[in-house]
């Protein structure tokens, strides 16, 4: 745990210190169209997963609007996490490290492509020593919807089994 916000700290120092260096008339050093990428996101959802309700998230802004932090509940209350998704100036990546209450860690990294943001894992070794991918989409919809879909490659990227098919709708005020 101490070595992943030891990453966490070390990236967003990166991409704040970075940042200020590109035009330092600008007082919102992460205001830049890449920085803005993934503003889609923001806001409060109700998550949706086959027509019924699997919980709660809420996207904002921190640091300075340097920084869109997750926090998900699950519809019983029993299952929250965090995310931290920032862009990496020096990688020219979108990157996402989610830490949640079941001591479970992934992190991320990926890009905008034609309007969806992917992000994908490095290879993991789950049970029975078994090597996998993860890819995470996000795709706004016309009606404000968002679609959250998270597939799993165990063959390096040829095939794609869903983990999770979400549908984000905003809350309603």
């Amino acid at each position: 745990m101490k070595n992943l916000l030891l990453y966490i700290l070390v990236a967003l120092t990166f991409v704040i210190s970075d940042s200020q260096a590109q035009d330092p008339e600008n007082p919102c050093k992460c205001c830049t169209e890449k920085h803005q990428q993934f503003n889609f996101w923001l806001g409060e959802w109700e998550v949706f997963a086959y027509d019924k309700l699997a919980g709660t998230n809420t996207i904002v802004f921190e640091q300075d609007s340097c920084v869109l932090v997750e926090n998900w509940t699950s519809a019983d209350g029993n299952f929250t996490g965090t995310s931290y998704n920032f862009y990496n100036q020096q990688k020219k990546l979108w990157q996402q490290v989610w830490v949640d209450n079941q001591g479970s860690q992934l992190e991320l990294s990926g890009q905008l492509e034609d309007g969806i943001m992917i992000l994908y894992s490095e290879e993991m070794i789950g049970q029975n020593n078994e090597k996998y991918i993860n890819r995470i989409t996000w795709t706004p919809n016309s009606d404000g919807s968002i679609r959250q879909h998270w597939e799993v490659s165990k063959d390096n990227k040829n095939t794609w089994t869903t983990a999770f098919d979400g549908l984000y709708k905003k809350k309603s005020p």
